[in-house]
């Protein structure tokens, strides 16, 4: 899939990533930035401002009008974590040129409009739009509150916050509410301005036809910026095991209880012998053959819902189920055994074989979409030469038991967090 990568200024490349399956050219900005405890707010916030008006779109109505000219092109916008970094992300979707009217260069424009809202954004004397700012900010906060209300991503929230206290992974990705508050049209500005200097920068491009120039224009825009300062991806510091685990119980107005558990693992950062962790984690509490769904929820009873997800970038397994109260110790209590089922190398071929090719058919399914193919390669940019899903396929499919029994017995558990109904005993 990757075809080319460019250099485009220091810590900047650029991905060409061809495919023909779709009709769409997809082009993406990613951003990587060290999470920074007093301006995660501020960056988080960023794309969405940058995407919604600009030096030459001031207000939405005017960007809107440009994206129907293009085919009703489509702008979009993230901020989110990765290991201990935080990844923005602007991205525009345009139909390819030969499927245009008169031959028109759709994709060229959909590329400069992007480098425009980049490089281009709507300031004056140093500051953004105070309307602009505050409508975001509206929705950022309203973001925040949702996240509150689905109780499971609270309780996740939750166990990364007290497993990482002294950590900046314990950081929300996007800021608190009070963070968000604080933000002023100049305290964005001036992150604007470190966002263009300083992040490590990765332009993906994923299309059956390589646009023309459109990576020497990003050079050209990006040889104006002092961009000396700009950070190197590395890896990120991977989570310490302890001596006995901490445990955090919370009582809420909650119909359904949540448990959930936090492990550091041993994880080796080269992707080429990762593959034994992401096979482990699957059989653990993957797919309904793993051992979390066919035995603690389906056979036991003992959950509403039971799975298990790893982070490798920080050597993490999370379970996460929705329980009874009378039940949340016996689950604990199931899901540690489960594990030390799987250390001890007795689990059984067909989950074994089961997880591989469940990861596999997954992988194979990047494809279907520019979209993870565009996250895919935005994560795996940090590597100095980025595999494709098909390529870590290949190791998944090498993957051999004990591979996957040395990766479990280095899994520990760090953090149990348990979200109670109130007035349960």
């Amino acid at each position: 899939m990757l075809e080319n990568t460019t250099q485009l200024s220091n810590a900047a490349k650029g991905y060409f990533i061809k495919t023909e399956r779709f009709k769409t050219t997809y082009i993406s900005y990613n951003f990587y930035l060290p999470l920074d405890r007093d301006k995660i707010a501020e960056f988080a916030l960023l794309p969405f401002v940058l995407t919604t008006c600009g030096k030459e779109y001031p207000d939405f109505s005017k960007l809107n009008f440009k994206l129907n000219k293009l085919y009703s092109a489509s702008l979009s916008a993230s901020a989110e974590k990765v290991g201990d970094y935080q990844l923005l992300k602007m991205s525009i979707s345009v139909i390819d040129d030969k499927y245009a009217l008169d031959g028109e260069e759709l994709v060229v424009k959909a590329a400069e409009l992007l480098n425009s809202l980049v490089f281009e954004p709507s300031v004056q004397n140093g500051a953004f739009s105070d309307e602009d700012v505050r409508r975001e900010k509206r929705k950022a906060i309203e973001h925040i509150r949702g996240e509150m209300a689905d109780k499971r991503t609270y309780a996740r929230r939750r166990l990364i916050e007290e497993m990482y206290k002294d950590d900046i992974y314990g950081l929300p990705k996007c800021g608190t509410e009070e963070q968000v508050a604080a933000i002023t049209p100049e305290s964005l500005y001036k992150a604007w301005r470190e966002l263009i200097s300083r992040a490590a920068i990765c332009v993906n491009v994923i299309s059956g036809v390589m646009p023309q120039n459109i990576f020497d224009d990003i050079k050209a825009r990006l040889a104006l910026i002092d961009r000396s300062g700009a950070v190197t991806v590395g890896n990120s510091v991977q989570t310490k095991s302890i001596y006995a685990a901490k445990r955090v119980e919370e009582e809420m107005d909650v119909a359904q209880g949540k448990l959930v558990m936090g492990f550091s693992a041993e994880v080796d950062p080269d992707e080429s012998r990762s593959a034994p962790f992401t096979v482990m984690c699957d059989i653990f509490g993957g797919g309904p053959y793993s051992r979390l769904f066919a035995n603690v929820r389906e056979k036991m009873s003992l959950c509403y819902y039971c799975s298990a997800s790893g982070e490798k970038r920080k050597g993490l397994i999370i379970v996460d189920s929705g329980v009874e109260d009378k039940n949340a110790k016996k689950a604990e209590v199931e899901i540690i055994r489960q594990l030390e089922i799987i250390k001890a190398g007795n689990f059984t071929d067909f989950e074994f074989e089961s997880s591989k090719r469940s990861i596999v058919n997954s992988l194979q399914s990047y494809g279907d979409h520019q979209e993870a193919i565009d996250a895919w390669y935005t994560v795996k940019s940090a590597s100095r030469e980025p595999i494709s899903p098909e390529e870590f396929a290949q190791y998944v499919l090498k993957v051999d038991r004990q591979s996957v029994i040395d990766a479990a017995k280095t899994v520990k558990l760090h953090t149990v967090y348990t979200l109670k109904p109130k007035g349960e005993k």
